[in-house]
């Protein structure tokens, strides 16, 4: 019993390092929790999910393997960049072309939770690494049954922080004025740039 509490702890406690990490999916979601509140955090983290766990089963079965990692790592960096730069340039200039704040329903926040996630190397490299530690050792204590308590005590963790980081972003929302809107969103964007700098960079 105290082998699975200690377990249950760790799990948590490591988890947060990869969930709280800044990134580009914490970035966005700020982005979209000012339009949409905490609701646009919990569709961030369904798309994030719907990327976390096929990638957690495959890590379980042994489907993916260090092998392949540095090519497979070469391309999502690339490919990630690219969506990123491309990300940050529509925001800044739908930002730039905004006259007031506005909530937009165009915007698809679990598509950008998907992207964000599938594209992202080092989430690839957290689970690579950090949690395929943890899915092994889960498996040593439930079997298979190991990934999915893996996958659970880790998930709900993403779910409440992108809801409550969304949420408190919607609250300054209604505080800021709309010029200092348009400063913190351009901000966001280049942020962005940054994150995509740095993939690349990181595989050069």
């Amino acid at each position: 019993m105290n082998q699975i509490i200690e377990f249950v702890v760790t799990v948590i406690l490591i988890s947060a390092s990869g969930v709280m990490a800044p990134g580009p999916l914490f970035t966005a979601n700020i982005a979209y929790g000012l339009r949409g509140g905490g609701k646009a955090g919990i569709k961030m983290a369904v798309g994030h999910t719907i990327v976390e766990l096929p990638l957690v089963i495959l890590l379980g079965v042994g489907v993916f393997s260090f092998k392949i990692f540095p090519e497979f790592r070469t391309l999502i960096s690339i490919l990630g960049a690219i969506i990123l730069f491309v990300f940050a340039g529509i925001q800044i200039k739908t930002t730039l072309q905004m006259k007031k704040i506005t909530f937009s329903p165009k915007h698809n926040a679990v598509l950008a939770g998907i992207t964000l996630s599938a594209l992202n190397p080092f989430f690839i490299i957290w689970w690579l690494s950090v949690g395929f530690k943890l899915i092994s050792d889960a498996m040593l204590i439930w079997a298979f049954a190991g990934i999915v308590i893996v996958f659970l005590l880790h998930i709900w963790m993403d779910f409440v922080w992108l809801y409550s980081i969304a949420y408190l972003s919607s609250k300054s929302s209604k505080i800021i004025s709309n010029r200092n809107y348009k400063i913190l969103m351009i901000g966001l964007s280049l942020m962005l740039v940054y994150f995509g700098i740095s993939f690349i960079s990181d595989v050069i």
